[in-house]
C-alpha cells in the first residue's frame, strides 16, 4: 500500500468543522496549551536553493564522516567496500521500475531479486531454506524466537548475554504479546585485564526450552564454542538459533553446517554503506523441515505455459495473504533494494572475493591488536578467537578515551560501559578491509599520547 497527501479547501475544511461541531481550528485545539498552541518561532529568512546547499555542506564538514576519518567503530554496522556496479545495476529497468510481486506478470524483476537472494543466502549459511525477507537481524531474531516456540509448543527462550543487546532487546519485545520467557545466559566472565568463556551455554537447556540463540561471532567480537552444542539441544527437543555475520562466513564455517536449525544475519554491511545504521535487510534461513512456521514469504522459480521460465510467490504465511490468526508474522514487506544491494555484492565478489574480505578483516585486526598490547596501560582483553573485533582494556574510562581520540580526529570504538558496567574501561574495537594499516598506526599512536 503507498500513503498520499491531498490537501484540502477552505471550503472542505468548514465543512468538516460543522460535521463535528466546532466553530474554528481554534476551538478545535483548545486544549492545547496556550504557551505550545502557535508559538512565536524565530525561524530565519528562506534561502534559495543554491545558498540552501551552501548552507548544508557547510554543516555536513563539520562531521568525522568516514572518507575522511579514521573508524574503529563496529558492534553489529560494518563498513565494507559497496563495488561500483551496485549503483549502476540497482538502477537497470527491471528492477528499478518493478512492481511488488502480488502480481508475478508485472512484477518479474522484483521476483527475480528475490530468488536469487533466497538462493545466496541458503549458500552462504548452508541452510536449506531462505525467505525473502525479514526487516533485519534483529527482527530476524524475534520471528526467530517465536517460530521456535511454534515449532516446540514451548514458551520458554534462552539467549547468551553475548548477543548483540540490541538484538536482544528486539527479541524481548517481539516475545513480550505471545507471553514468552527471555532467560540471559551467562556466557563470559571477567578475570582482571581478561575476559573468558564462561560454561558450556547447553548446561541451562532443559525440557521446557524452545531454543537457545547465540551470535556468531558475537556481540564481543570472539568465536563462540559452536561445537557439538545443536546435538545437545535437540536430544533436549530445542533448536540452535545463531545470529551470523555474512562477511565472516567468506572464512568460517556455515552454521548449516554445525547444526543451526535457524539462521539469521544483517545483509546491509555486504553491499550497501552505513548510511547512518539504516535502511537494513535481514537474512533469513531454516531447516526444509521448519518451512511451514517461517516467517515472510518464499519466491519459486517455474515455466509459464510456453515453456519459459518465470518467477511465482510459493509459500506466504504472512498475515496479508492468509487470515490472522493463521500467519507466522506480520512482516509487510521484503526490502527488496537492500537484498538486491547484497545479492550484487555476493555475485561480483564470489566466494574466493568473500573469502578474501573475512581474510583482510582478520589480517587487520590482529596487526591493530599486536600493536596496542605493547602500549603501557593498554591490553588486549580477548583471549578467544576473533575475527575483526576485538576488546581493549584502557588505563581510565572508555569514554574518556574515546573523546580524545575525536580530538585527534579518530572514530574510536565501542564503548562497553554501555553493555556492562564491569567493562567501563574497555573499547570493543573493529577492523574491517577498509581498514588501512596507516590508520591502524594512527591508532596506536594517539594511544600511545593518551
Amino acid at each position: 500500500m503507498m500513503a498520499g497527501y491531498v490537501s484540502t479547501t477552505d471550503q472542505e475544511r468548514r465543512e468538516m468543522l460543522d460535521a463535528i461541531g466546532v466553530a474554528s481550528l481554534d476551538e478545535l485545539f483548545r486544549d492545547v496549551p496556550v504557551h505550545l498552541y502557535k508559538p512565536s518561532l524565530d525561524v530565519p529568512a528562506g534561502l534559495s536553493e543554491l545558498e540552501a546547499w551552501t548552507h548544508l555542506r557547510t554543516i555536513s564538514e563539520q562531521n568525522l564522516d568516514l572518507d575522511h576519518h579514521p573508524s574503529f567503530l563496529g558492534a553489529g554496522a560494518y563498513r565494507h567496500f559497496v563495488p561500483a556496479a551496485i549503483s549502476h545495476l540497482i538502477s537497470r529497468g527491471e528492477f528499478l521500475s518493478s512492481y511488488t510481486p502480488y502480481q508475478p506478470e508485472v512484477s518479474q524483476g522484483t521476483l527475480q531479486v528475490i530468488y536469487e537472494w533466497q538462493s545466496l543466502v541458503c549458500q552462504l549459511t548452508g541452510m536449506d531454506v531462505s525467505n525473502a525477507s525479514v526487516y533485519d537481524a534483529a527482527t530476524g531474531l524475534g520471528e526467530a524466537a517465536r517460530m521456535a516456540c511454534a515449532l516446540t509448543r514451548r514458551q520458554r527462550v534462552l539467549v547468551a548475554d553475548t548477543v548483540n543487546p540490541l538484538y536482544a532487546d528486539v527479541l524481548r519485545t517481539y516475545t513480550t504479546g505471545p507471553n514468552i520467557e527471555v532467560l540471559p545466559v551467562r556466557a563470559w566472565r571477567r578475570d582482571g585485564s581478561h575476559l573468558l568463556r564462561a560454561e558450556s551455554l547447553a548446561d541451562a537447556v532443559d525440557e521446557s526450552i524452545a531454543c537457545l540463540v547465540v551470535q556468531q561471532p558475537n556481540f564481543l567480537g570472539w568465536l563462540e564454542q559452536v561445537e557439538g552444542l545443536a546435538e545437545r539441544l535437540q536430544a533436549a527437543g530445542a533448536i540452535l538459533v545463531v545470529a551470523a555475520d555474512p562477511a565472516s562466513l567468506g572464512l568460517l564455517r556455515p552454521p548449516g553446517a554445525y547444526g543451526a536449525g535457524i539462521v539469521v544475519a544483517e545483509g546491509k554491511w555486504t553491499g550497501g554503506p552505513l548510511d547512518f545504521g539504516g535502511p537494513l535487510v535481514g537474512m533469513f534461513a531454516c531447516k526444509q523441515a521448519y518451512v511451514r512456521q517461517m516467517p515472510g514469504r518464499i519466491v519459486g522459480a517455474t515455466v509459464d505455459g510456453q515453456g519459459r521460465r518465470g518467477f511465482v510467490l510459493t509459500l506466504s504465511t504472512r498475515e496479508q495473504h492468509i487470515r490472522r490468526e493463521k500467519a507466522t508474522s506480520n512482516i509487510c514487506t521484503s526490502e527488496a533494494l537492500i537484498a538486491l544491494c547484497t545479492s550484487i555484492y555476493l555475485s561480483h565478489l564470489g566466494k574466493q572475493g568473500l573469502r578474501e574480505v573475512a581474510e583482510l578483516c582478520l589480517q587487520k585486526s590482529h596487526y591493530a591488536a599486536e600493536r596496542i598490547a605493547t602500549l603501557s596501560g593498554f591490553g588486549v582483553a580477548t583471549t578467544s578467537p576473533y575475527l575483526k573485533e576485538f576488546v581493549v582494556t584502557c588505563p581510565r574510562p572508555a569514554a574518556e578515551v574515546n573523546r580524545a581520540l575525536l580530538e585527534r580526529g579518530i572514530i574510536g570504538g565501542f564503548d562497553l560501559a554501555g553493555y556492562s558496567p564491569d567493562l567501563a574501561d574497555c573499547l570493543l574495537l573493529c577492523c574491517t578491509e577498509m581498514t588501512t594499516g596507516a590508520e591502524i598506526d594512527r591508532l596506536v599512536s594517539a594511544l600511545a599520547d593518551i
